[in-house]
């Protein structure tokens, strides 16, 4: 199973919600879980040291024909029954054989036994664009803004759900977001200093914020197996 999470529009909280997926699938798998960071926000964002060797984008950008069995190879142990297969250091090249690794990628992450959480960023070019495409459940992550819609309706993916991040005083809601894009809204997250607060502190990992773990969770019991 994977799970990517990605938005049109940047800021709108993907790397947090991907992360408490990313938690919560950890905690209810008995092979625990992976979350992969195509961005570079999510060791910051659970609160653990920034990697230091190869990541993703290393392996995709090898020049040799590096094959799957050396994914588990790149990965960190980051607590909680958690991996994580982090950015690396090297840009993607955007050319044919930059795409088809990022392909291979996302069909090597499809198949493995463990829920599989991937932080695309934005999704507008290479692995974050491919890992949405080719997952068993694309989220778009959005905020109920006239903005993010039109950017959505304009994006190149059309994603199978969304999270949206609800705020006071917003005149969209989620009925709204639905009728616009053609697609369910998985869940419903609302915005939350507490959730800024465990950022900051380097604590989300240990004290999840309630309403965005009851949202999540509920989004990712109905993700098919």
């Amino acid at each position: 199973m994977l799970v990517s999470c990605w938005s049109p529009k940047g800021g709108s909280g993907t790397t947090v919600v991907a992360g408490v997926l990313a938690l919560l699938a950890a905690r209810s798998s008995a092979s625990g879980a992976l979350i992969v960071d195509v961005v570079g926000d999510v060791p910051a964002a659970l609160g653990v040291a920034e990697p230091a060797g190869p990541g993703v984008l290393d392996w995709l950008d090898a020049t040799t024909d590096v094959g799957d069995d050396a994914l588990p190879r790149l990965e960190v142990d980051v607590g909680r029954r958690l991996r994580l297969l982090a950015r690396g250091g090297r840009d993607v090249s955007g050319g044919a054989g930059g795409v088809r690794r990022a392909e291979a990628l996302a069909a090597a992450l499809v198949a493995d036994s463990r829920p599989v959480i991937a932080d695309c960023g934005t999704a507008d070019r290479s692995p974050g664009r491919e890992l949405a495409s080719g997952a068993t459940l694309s989220l778009a992550v959005l905020r109920p803004c006239y903005l993010a819609l039109r950017r959505a309706l304009a994006a190149p993916l059309r994603p199978d759900g969304v999270v949206l991040v609800t705020e006071p005083g917003r005149a969209l809601q989620g009925r709204d977001v639905e009728d616009v894009l053609g697609v369910p809204v998985w869940a419903e997250v609302p915005l939350d200093p507490a959730v800024a607060r465990a950022v900051d502190a380097g604590l989300l990992a240990a004290r999840l914020p309630r309403p965005a773990e009851r949202a999540l969770d509920r989004a990712l019991n109905a993700v098919p197996r």
